[in-house]
């Protein structure tokens, strides 16, 4: 037979336990919800550094896309003998990268 004061220390000794087992589980539940915050926040600065990039690839398309085109060896390409023409596809390149910072910028993207 367990003595009455055993008894009661084992008593108090198994709330204790039981205690320390809600604390602990409720700790986890805390470290859960910080790591949830943290990859949540980590989410965010690589979607701020994609966006950046994206915006960069969009912006540079057009002038890559004409430079291609005009060093390409063609016989026959008729703008080449314009005597602005150099200037005016610099413009256009220079065109075509603003506008769509422009835009980005107009939508908060930027």
């Amino acid at each position: 037979k367990i003595d009455k004061d055993i008894k009661q220390n084992l008593t108090i000794v198994l709330k204790d336990l039981n205690s320390l087992v809600e604390f602990s589980v409720s700790q986890l539940n805390i470290l859960d919800n910080i790591q949830t915050i943290l990859a949540s926040q980590i989410n965010i600065e690589q979607n701020k550094i994609i966006k950046i990039f994206t915006v960069a690839t969009v912006a540079m398309m057009p002038p890559t896309l004409i430079g291609t085109v005009y060093g390409m060896n063609f016989k026959f390409m008729p703008e080449l003998e314009l005597h602005y023409a150099y200037p005016i596809v610099l413009g256009v390149m220079v065109i075509s990268i603003i506008l769509p910072l422009v835009v980005f910028k107009k939508k908060g993207w930027l």
